[in-house]
Protein backbone atom coordinates (compact mmCIF):
# COMPACT_ATOMS: atom_id res chain seq x y z
CA UNK A 1 0.00 0.00 0.00
CA UNK A 2 1.04 3.43 -1.28
CA UNK A 3 0.38 6.69 0.78
CA UNK A 4 0.69 10.33 -0.18
CA UNK A 5 1.26 12.77 2.13
CA UNK A 6 1.78 16.88 1.88
CA UNK A 7 3.36 18.68 4.79
CA UNK A 8 3.72 22.73 5.32
CA UNK A 9 6.36 22.54 7.72
CA UNK A 10 6.40 26.06 9.82
CA UNK A 11 9.58 27.76 12.06
CA UNK A 12 12.82 28.70 11.56
CA UNK A 13 12.82 26.16 8.36
CA UNK A 14 14.42 28.05 5.26
CA UNK A 15 18.22 28.37 4.98
CA UNK A 16 19.12 25.95 7.80
CA UNK A 17 19.31 22.67 5.00
CA UNK A 18 16.00 21.60 5.74
CA UNK A 19 15.22 20.22 2.21
CA UNK A 20 18.71 18.72 1.70
CA UNK A 21 17.67 17.25 5.49
CA UNK A 22 14.30 16.20 4.37
CA UNK A 23 15.64 14.56 1.04
CA UNK A 24 18.82 12.49 2.85
CA UNK A 25 15.72 11.04 5.26
CA UNK A 26 13.22 10.57 2.68
CA UNK A 27 15.91 9.04 0.03
CA UNK A 28 17.28 6.71 3.10
CA UNK A 29 13.77 5.02 3.47
CA UNK A 30 12.71 4.89 -0.20
CA UNK A 31 9.89 7.84 0.41
CA UNK A 32 9.30 9.68 -3.05
CA UNK A 33 8.42 13.25 -3.32
CA UNK A 34 9.85 16.54 -3.15
CA UNK A 35 10.52 19.67 -0.63
CA UNK A 36 10.14 22.83 -1.19
CA UNK A 37 10.88 26.41 0.17
CA UNK A 38 7.61 28.82 -0.03
CA UNK A 39 7.30 32.70 0.35
CA UNK A 40 5.74 32.97 3.43
CA UNK A 41 8.87 31.00 4.69
CA UNK A 42 7.23 27.89 5.43
CA UNK A 43 8.64 24.49 3.70
CA UNK A 44 6.37 22.57 1.64
CA UNK A 45 6.63 18.80 1.27
CA UNK A 46 5.10 15.83 -0.41
CA UNK A 47 6.06 11.85 0.76
CA UNK A 48 4.80 9.38 -1.55
CA UNK A 49 5.71 5.48 -0.44
CA UNK A 50 5.29 2.76 2.52
CA UNK A 51 3.20 4.28 4.98
CA UNK A 52 5.65 3.13 8.15
CA UNK A 53 8.10 4.48 5.77
CA UNK A 54 6.57 7.96 5.12
CA UNK A 55 5.58 8.66 8.63
CA UNK A 56 9.25 8.14 9.96
CA UNK A 57 10.47 10.63 7.53
CA UNK A 58 7.26 13.06 8.91
CA UNK A 59 8.78 12.28 12.14
CA UNK A 60 12.01 13.41 11.38
CA UNK A 61 10.76 16.54 9.72
CA UNK A 62 9.32 17.57 12.94
CA UNK A 63 12.28 17.71 14.41
CA UNK A 64 14.57 19.02 11.61
CA UNK A 65 18.06 19.69 11.02
CA UNK A 66 20.75 21.19 13.50
CA UNK A 67 19.79 25.22 13.27
CA UNK A 68 16.00 24.89 12.66
CA UNK A 69 13.30 25.30 15.04
CA UNK A 70 10.09 23.69 13.91
CA UNK A 71 6.95 25.57 15.49
CA UNK A 72 4.49 23.21 13.75
CA UNK A 73 3.41 20.61 10.48
CA UNK A 74 0.31 20.68 8.89
CA UNK A 75 -0.34 17.31 6.99
CA UNK A 76 -2.42 16.78 4.06
CA UNK A 77 -3.65 12.72 3.00
CA UNK A 78 -3.40 12.87 -0.64
CA UNK A 79 -4.41 10.33 -3.62
CA UNK A 80 -0.64 8.78 -4.66
CA UNK A 81 0.36 9.98 -7.97
CA UNK A 82 3.28 7.14 -8.22
CA UNK A 83 6.31 9.58 -8.11
CA UNK A 84 9.72 7.46 -7.89
CA UNK A 85 12.17 9.54 -6.82
CA UNK A 86 12.57 12.81 -4.12
CA UNK A 87 14.09 15.98 -5.59
CA UNK A 88 14.53 19.73 -3.74
CA UNK A 89 12.63 22.14 -5.50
Amino acid sequence: MTVRRRLTVHGRVQAVGFRAFVARSAQSRGVAGWAGNRRDGTVEIVLEGDPDAVDSVLRASREGPRGAHVTAVDVLEEQPEGIRSFEIR
